[in-house]
Formats: structure tokens, C-alpha cells, sequence
């Protein structure tokens, strides 16, 4: 039965619970020499992240370079990472689009592949648009996609999109579609702005998106937290995120936050790939596909050194 504003209405007010909680690896992707994806290495990488501990896997989002990849990537590299064994239930898409066609077939897909949410970006490329246009936009992509079990992840990164996510666009969404809108994953890179989503929205589950905020964040009600160093340190946020509260973490999460704070002092993607692509001794895991560049290579001893001594 599809979703209607009417039927989603009578639920707004309730308290939302997520299918998703603790961290969440916005999974790198893989390119071939040629610039397609390597398939096969990121089905590997996606299992080894789940083995390290991740909760789940935001597949697609900024940290995949996933609006340098074509729709039919998108479709095709979910429907393979489920067939090949990734656990439908453990990925959280990012299914935004500018194109409101296309992020409503990446969103069905998604759900009818059994994935219980998705991440949704704000359309993207015309700046400065009334905020009722942003509210259009998630409501035809939920009005369209019309399944009672979609679950929508709203995904503020403003810095990028240059498009914000304002309070009156989620309020306006939380009563129009009640238990629709499962959460939100902040970005901003600013904790006053999680701290503004914590208190305004406990219904929600908030994501902060660095691990740097993860304990104020956890103590003061987030669902955990979906951050681009989880594909290098996820072991170690999980950890954190199990012994929170217990007097006992105090050194990890310094250990974490200075592994965090290395990767945002080099250009953040691809000092990932070449950290990976060293832990892995795999030199193609250094690729990007353009306009994204790979780390040059002068900055790479910098970056092993800085590593080395958040580390250890």
C-alpha cells in the first residue's frame, strides 16, 4: 500500500526508532585503471568492514564519490553487493540525485533490494532555493517511491551541497510523514549544529559524521555516528562506541580523534584511498575518479608519518 500524507499524519509525533544505530562506514570506492569500478574489491571491502565491526554501510555517499557515478553504476553495484552476500539489512544507500527521477528510482530500488533506509542529499545543484522547494523535493521523492517501508536518513552537508537542511524543512517533514523520516546524518562539521538537531528532534536518530563528536554525541542522544575514517579506523569507533560510559574510554577516544584529526589536515578522500591502498598493498585503491585527484605523491610520506604517530 503506498505511503499518503494523510495516513503518514495521523503517526506524526510518535517517537521514530531507526533500523540503524551505531557506526556506519560510508564505504570507499575502488576504481580500475580504466576509472570503472572495481567490483571486485569493493565487495571485498565492504566484508572486511563488516568483520571490523561496522554496524552498517552508507554505501554511496560523498566519502564513494558517488555523484561521480553514473545511475546505472549505482543500480547495478547495490543489486551485485547484495547477490554477492552484503546483507541487504546492514546498508543505508545514498540515494540523492538533482535529478528528482532519478533519485526516486535510486530510493525504490533500494527499498525493494530490503535496504531499511536511505540517505537522502537535498537537490544540489541550483543554489539558493526557497525552502519550499526543498520540502517539495523530499516529498515527491517519499510520495512517489510509495512504500510503507521506506525509511528516509535526511543528509545535511551544506559545505558541499551548499544546500542546508533547516529545521522548518524537517519539522514540516516529521508531521507530514511521521515515521518516513528515520533520521539525519550531520555533516556540517560543527557540533553546535548536531547539538541543534539532538534537542530540537529527539525523535530522530542523528548521526554527527565525525567520531571526534561521538561521545558528547552519544551522551546527549545520537544514534551513533556515519563518518568517512570509519573506513579506516572502524574497528576502533566501535569500540568506542561499547565501552561509552563505562570510565574506560577516555584513551581510546583520543587515540580516534587523532587518527580523525590527520586525515581533515590532507585532502580528505584521497588520503583515505592511499591509506587504505597501504594497509591493503593495494596501489589501485589510490585511484579517484575525476574531478577528484588523488594524494600527490610528496604528501604521502607526511601522511604515513602523521599516521604512525596517531597510532601508536
Amino acid at each position: 500500500m503506498a505511503v499518503t500524507t494523510a495516513e503518514a499524519s495521523r503517526t506524526a509525533g510518535r517517537r521514530q526508532y531507526s533500523p540503524f544505530s551505531g557506526v556506519l562506514v560510508p564505504a570507499l570506492t575502488p576504481f580500475n585503471a580504466d576509472l570503472s569500478v572495481d567490483r571486485a574489491a569493493l565487495l571485498d571491502f565492504c566484508r572486511w568492514q563488516l568483520a571490523e565491526g561496522a554496524n552498517g554501510l552508507a554505501i554511496f555517499g560523498t566519502t564513494s564519490e558517488a555523484n561521480s557515478l553514473s545511475l546505472a553504476e549505482r543500480l547495478s553495484l547495490l543489486e551485485e553487493l547484495i547477490d554477492k552476500g552484503i546483507p541487504a539489512d546492514r546498508l543505508m544507500p545514498g540515494t540523492g540525485a538533482c535529478s528528482l527521477p532519478e533519485a526516486v528510482e535510486l530510493t525504490r530500488q533500494a527499498v525493494k533490494a530490503g535496504a531499511p533506509g536511505v540517505l537522502l542529499l537535498p537537490p544540489f545543484y541550483y543554489k539558493n532555493m526557497p525552502q519550499e522547494g526543498i520540502y517539495a523535493y523530499y516529498a515527491e521523492v517519499i510520495e512517489r517511491v510509495g512504500e510503507n517501508g521506506l525509511k528516509v536518513y535526511l543528509y545535511h552537508i551544506p559545505q558541499m551541497s551548499g544546500v542546508a537542511i533547516t529545521p522548518e524543512v524537517i519539522g514540516r517533514l516529521v508531521a507530514a510523514y511521521g515515521p518516513v523520516i528515520a533520521g539525519l546524518k550531520d555533516s556540517s562539521g560543527s557540533w553546535e549544529s548536531t547539538a541543534g538537531f539532538l534537542k530540537e528532534f529527539p525523535e530522530l536518530a542523528i548521526f554527527p559524521a565525525s567520531e571526534r563528536f561521538l561521545l558528547q554525541g552519544l551522551a546527549a542522544g545520537a544514534a551513533g555516528c556515519i563518518s568517512a575514517t570509519a573506513n579506516f579506523q572502524v574497528g576502533n569507533i566501535r569500540r568506542l562506541i561499547d565501552t561509552a560510559g563505562s570510565g574506560a574510554e577516555a584513551p581510546l577516544n583520543e587515540r580516534v580523534s587523532k587518527i580523525r584529526a590527520v586525515f581533515e589536515s590532507f585532502p580528505l578522500i584521497p588520503s583515505l584511498k592511499a591509506a587504505i591502498a597501504e594497509r591493503l598493498g593495494k596501489e589501485g585503491w589510490r585511484r579517484t575518479r575525476p574531478p577528484m585527484v588523488p594524494l600527490a605523491e610528496a604528501q604521502r610520506p607526511a601522511l604515513a608519518q602523521a599516521l604512525a604517530a596517531a597510532t601508536n
